[in-house]
């Protein structure tokens, strides 16, 4: 019973343990993404265009380009905000002398970007003997 236990558990391990790129394959385009090379200090701002086993192509300032896999260390990406970036405001008051008497007011209110979220990060190499 143990044994069979311990090889559920295993088995369990193996399909539940999923590939950190596909993540980033699974990204849909034009979502904004930091990317962190290998030995670069500043990040690359890009929106999402496509991503394969090789390469990640991404559009920075309106010009497409690939970025192979294994030059990235770690892939972020920027959330959609549920209900878009402007939201409608409504205000309704009642004066407090008068409860007949009521006043209401509406704009738009502009709520900043959310953080970007780490979606990929390089494995650590396996240490050779």
């Amino acid at each position: 019973m143990r044994k069979l236990l311990l090889l559920l558990f295993g088995v369990m391990i193996v399909f539940g343990a999923e590939d950190p790129w596909s993540r980033v394959t699974k990204l849909e385009s034009g979502v904004e993404l930091r990317i962190y090379k290998r030995g670069s200090a500043q990040p690359i701002l890009a929106k999402m265009g496509e991503a394969s086993d090789e390469n990640l192509v991404v559009i920075v300032k309106n010009e497409q380009t690939a970025i192979a896999k294994e030059d990235i260390d770690r892939v972020e990406y920027r959330p959609e905000q549920a209900g878009g970036r402007f939201v409608k405001e409504s205000k309704t008051t009642t004066s407090q002398t008068d409860p007949s008497s009521t006043s209401t007011s509406s704009g738009l209110v502009v709520r900043s970007k959310p953080d970007f979220e780490t979606i990929y990060r390089r494995p650590p190499a396996a240490q050779k003997k």
